[in-house]
């Protein structure tokens, strides 16, 4: 069976009430807490299926990983990520390189959320 190479995502932050309140206003869209065995680890789900296309994910704050410092970037999906990089700026985040062409690939935004985290905004459009 063929299956997608990312099957998971998390996303490392300090602040997790910014970082939260963050993704769910540029991506218009609700995370849910997932229980943690542990104290020192505090994760919240993006939405999505485990059974579906693509590779689901959340924030998480850990004792001992601070955020920022990463070199994997995730690339969110978008009717047209030019309408989430507006939102990036409006909720405190920063645009590196606005929308452009990627060809026959779509288009890509490269912008950093609250907590110093690079992300990808990717559209067709």
């Amino acid at each position: 069976m063929k299956t997608n190479s990312v099957g998971w995502f998390e996303i490392y932050v300090n602040d997790m009430a910014r970082a939260k309140t963050f993704y769910e206003n540029v991506f218009q869209n609700t995370l849910e807490k997932i229980s943690s065995p542990v104290d020192h680890i505090e994760m919240w789900s993006f939405p999505g299926k485990m059974d579906s296309y693509g590779a689901n994910g959340a924030l998480v704050k850990m004792e001992g990983f601070s955020s920022g410092s990463n070199s994997v970037l995730v690339y969110f999906s978008c009717a047209d990520c030019n309408v989430e990089e507006k939102r990036v700026a409006e909720n405190g985040g920063k645009i590196e390189k606005s929308k452009f062409s990627i060809g026959q690939y779509g288009f890509i935004s490269l912008v950093y959320d609250t907590e110093g985290n690079m992300i990808g905004l990717h559209s067709m459009k």
